[in-house]
């Protein structure tokens, strides 16, 4: 039994090997390669972190396009945030304590919405912000981005809801809350978990976003980073290791939050996927 047990641990831990180094590997290299020169890489190809520099990091940071896309994609990312939590929690609230004629298909328009690929809508998407004056425009990409995080907030937050009593929320109308004074003070609170979890990923959802804003917004002022990112590659000329740099701080920010939110995370993809 114990050479069994020892067998099948060796085993697991070798497919969790194999796993991290397919997972890790490409992020490795990303932040090793940020810290080279152009002209090392092509003299040196090597994996390991050869001639090291800060060369790419300083440029990036000195460049006013970088510099105003990184705040395009914060605006655009933290305001479509805001919203669709907000919204999701109305429509999860709405779909599971309220009863109303419809609810049931309305749920499932929703997680239809969600499971939607994005490359089917762009077209239709870009033709609305046009024809309603808000194509070229941080808002009119709030507008879309709004379009899949509320889906995926409100299909997660679903769970959560599904798992209060009813019983707390008509306790607290028969004391004479309203019901968004019930929400607020209640209901909330009891899935703090599910609001951090669900605004990391709508956050992150809308930060690596770029069919939808490389169609939509196309003058130099209104890109988001990863436009950016893609725009520094011109003609035959490709600077990979600057490349490299500016996708290592557009990642930082989605790595720090996803470090601090982690056990939200966990708990809110359970809680919403397996009850929702």
């Amino acid at each position: 039994m114990y050479r069994r047990n020892l067998k099948f641990s060796i085993f697991k831990y070798s497919i969790l090997a194999v796993v991290l180094v397919f997972v890790l590997f490409p992020l490795y290299y990303m932040v090793a390669t940020s810290f080279r020169s152009q002209s090392s890489m092509y003299m040196n190809p090597s994996f390991l972190p050869v001639d090291l520099q800060l060369k790419n990091y300083k440029s990036a940071l000195a460049s006013k396009d970088f510099i105003k896309s990184l705040i395009n994609s914060l605006t655009v990312a933290g305001v479509a945030t805001t919203v669709a939590v907000v919204f999701s929690v109305m429509a999860a609230y709405a779909l599971t304590i309220l009863r109303f004629k419809g609810r049931d298909t309305l749920g499932r328009v929703i997680v239809v919405a969600f499971l939607t690929p994005g490359a089917l809508l762009f077209i239709p998407l870009a033709a609305i912000t046009a024809n309603i004056g808000m194509s070229n425009s941080l808002r009119g990409l709030i507008l879309v981005y709004l379009s899949f995080t509320v889906p995926l907030g409100t299909y997660l937050l679903i769970g959560f809801f599904k798992n209060l009593v009813g019983e707390l929320e008509e306790a607290a109308r028969i004391d004479g809350a309203t019901r968004l004074q019930a929400l607020w003070y209640i209901l909330l609170p009891l899935i703090a978990p599910g609001l951090v979890s669900v605004a990391i990923l709508t956050f992150t959802a809308a930060w690596n976003e770029l069919l939808y804003s490389l169609v939509i917004n196309i003058s130099p002022g209104v890109r988001t980073l990863p436009v950016a990112i893609l725009n520094l590659s011109v003609a035959d000329e490709t600077p990979l290791t600057l490349i490299m740099a500016y996708s290592t701080i557009a990642a930082a920010p989605v790595m720090l939050l996803y470090f601090v939110g982690q056990k939200f995370i966990v708990e809110g993809l359970q809680t919403g996927a397996v009850k929702g």
